[in-house]
């Protein structure tokens, strides 16, 4: 294509809201226009970007052997509420009426529409395994869009659903998902990671997040120095950690401590590792109907509590909120002082849970309900029926749960996700299937989705430079012929037969006709992040020409007498 016939241009000015190199660069080089909050249209520049990356997943998709199609961006609301999704979700989920009243959402995601459109007519499970995908735009309806594609209200997404007759199945589809995943980011180019990680809203037993590692990236990775282990900092685990060697012996009794009410304080009055004192976090859930609840997450003094781990350790929550040391007072509770021994019959509650690491501990230290007092000795072997999820946040310097490194925090973009399902989602929408048997069972179902919109500012974000844009394997154009002066003949004419020539090639080239000065060219191909540049300029009375490498810039000279062949295999390296 002429750059000249192409509706691409570049801005100096530094768009208004931009915090992200990315969201800069697809502006200011012509990628995207913003029609509206969270919402952009995506320009010929863009589009190419976008139909390279789809193009690679649909190839990958479809040699693992799923099958496209392509559903309702609106779904019936009815189908939301059959699954109890439709109020869990909150208000990112956009919802509105027919002129015949009926609700109806913007899609956000497929679950729900994916099982009934596949109900009725798998019956058997010598139909299955299935795996269906489709590569289509969702909305969300983010309270704060930022970060232009990053974090857009109306994005494309590759959604793909699978159907099992059993669990061992679906762990075998799981498995080859993410081996799809992984050769579809190693065709991109992009240096990432697979992360354990929290299932969230969409539910289910397990999942995956795929990571672009970027330090303006805003899930914090927690990775292993020694081996591969990579996990969500909201879904991390660690190995236990190893027990202070002054361990604070003393028989159970209670203990006057007078306004020392929060865990520095008690460390220091008994001169302990806070590694045995017992705080806890109270809070409150919120069900469905606006039904309240308190909470109490016990752990050790030392470590911090997840909120995400917590809000899943509690089943149909829909939110989990701090409680006001004025709310802690009215239930007859001291900020500082609360404990496990009675509390039960105190607050009269079902949702007290202890993290999975202080299981049968002893010589440890808790609130005894009381203001100014604590308890000593206090050993939770004793106790009966204790409740244990695991609650903790990993920190950095916490030991790795395959291998015992050191464990350390990175950042990084979620590109991808991958569930297990289970029959979250086929039991209450009744999607059953004849087992071998001849009786009804709910179908297995797994989830794999892969934000494509959102890949373009995730590659910008790892690759790119001070200059403008670098994409990695999915460059708009893979050459640029730039003309240093257009009204020179000599070099338009022979820019013209090596862009012929590069075409008969099938290269992926763009000849920059336009009338301009050669810096403003040379400053667009920065800024666009063409894959090279061919300069055809005042080398040309020396029967040579350059060739410059978007990636670090460095320049190769050719002689008048290279080949188009060799080019594009220069190129192609």
């Amino acid at each position: 294509m002429k750059f000249s016939k192409l509706f691409a241009f570049s801005t100096k000015e530094e768009p208004k809201d931009c915090v992200l190199k990315s969201h800069n660069y697809l502006i200011r080089g012509g990628y995207i226009k913003q029609i509206g909050s969270g919402i952009y249209s995506f320009l010929p520049l863009g589009q190419i970007v976008l139909s390279k990356i789809k193009k690679i997943i649909k190839e990958e998709m479809d040699k693992s052997g799923a099958n496209e199609v392509t559903l309702g961006f609106v779904t019936p609301a009815e189908l939301w509420i059959k699954s109890k999704r439709f109020n869990k979700y909150g208000k990112e989920l956009l919802t509105f009426k027919d002129r015949k009243e009926n609700l109806f959402i913007l899609g956000p995601t497929h679950e729900e529409s994916i099982t009934d459109s596949i109900k009725g007519y798998i019956k058997s499970y010598k139909q299955l395994p299935l795996n269906l995908y489709q590569i289509n735009i969702k909305f969300r309806d983010e309270i704060r869009p930022r970060f232009g594609l990053m974090r857009a209200r109306e994005f494309i997404m590759k959604d793909a659903y699978s159907f099992h007759s059993s669990k061992e199945d679906l762990d075998r589809e799981f498995n080859l998902m993410e081996q799809t995943y992984r050769n579809i980011f190693n065709r991109i180019g992009v240096d990432f990671r697979v992360v354990e990680a929290d299932s969230g809203a969409i539910g289910g037993s397990g999942s995956k997040e795929f990571m672009i590692l970027a330090q303006s990236g805003e899930d914090e990775i927690i990775i292993c120095k020694n081996c591969d282990y990579a996990a969500n900092v909201e879904a991390a685990t660690r190995s236990k950690r190893i027990i202070p060697t002054s361990i604070p012996k003393a028989e159970f009794a209670k203990f006057y401590t007078p306004s020392i009410d929060n865990v520095n304080k008690l460390s220091e009055f008994f001169k302990i590792d806070s590694y045995f004192i017992l705080k806890c976090v109270a809070k409150k859930v919120i069900f469905e109907g606006n039904i309240i609840k308190y909470c109490f997450f016990f752990i050790r003094g030392c470590d911090e509590l997840s909120n995400t781990k917590a809000f899943n350790s509690i089943p149909d929550a829909l939110e989990l909120q701090d409680l006001s040391k004025e709310e802690i007072n009215s239930i007859g509770l001291f900020c500082g002082f609360i404990g496990p021994y009675g509390l039960k019959n105190i607050i009269k509650s079902d949702y007290i849970y202890f993290d999975n690491e202080l299981k049968d501990c002893t010589d440890l230290i808790c609130g005894a309900n009381e203001k100014d007092y604590h308890f000593v000795g206090v050993d939770l072997s004793k106790f009966k029926d204790l409740n244990y999820k695991d609650l903790v946040e990993i920190k950095a310097g916490d030991l790795c749960p395959k291998c015992t490194g050191i464990l350390t925090t990175t950042r990084g973009i979620e590109i991808g996700h991958i569930f297990k399902l289970g029959n979250r989602y086929s039991k209450p929408l009744e999607a059953t299937f004849l087992n071998k048997d001849g009786k009804a069972e709910f179908f297995e179902m797994g989830c794999y989705g892969i934000g494509i919109s959102r890949i373009l500012p995730s590659i910008l974000e790892q690759k790119a430079d001070s200059k403008g844009a670098i994409w990695g394997n999915v460059p708009p154009f893979e050459i640029v012929i730039i003309i240093s002066n257009i009204k020179n003949i000599n070099e338009n004419n022979f820019a013209t037969k090596i862009y012929k020539d590069l075409l008969s090639l099938n290269a992926e080239v763009l000849l920059d006709d336009r009338d301009c000065r050669f810096g403003a060219k040379m400053a667009d191909f920065e800024l666009m992040g063409f894959k090279y540049a061919l300069i055809i300029g005042k080398e040309l009375q020396n029967n040579n020409i350059e060739l410059i490498k978007r990636v670090d810039l460095s320049k190769i000279t050719l002689s008048l007498n290279t080949s188009p062949k060799d080019i594009l295999d220069l190129i192609k390296e």
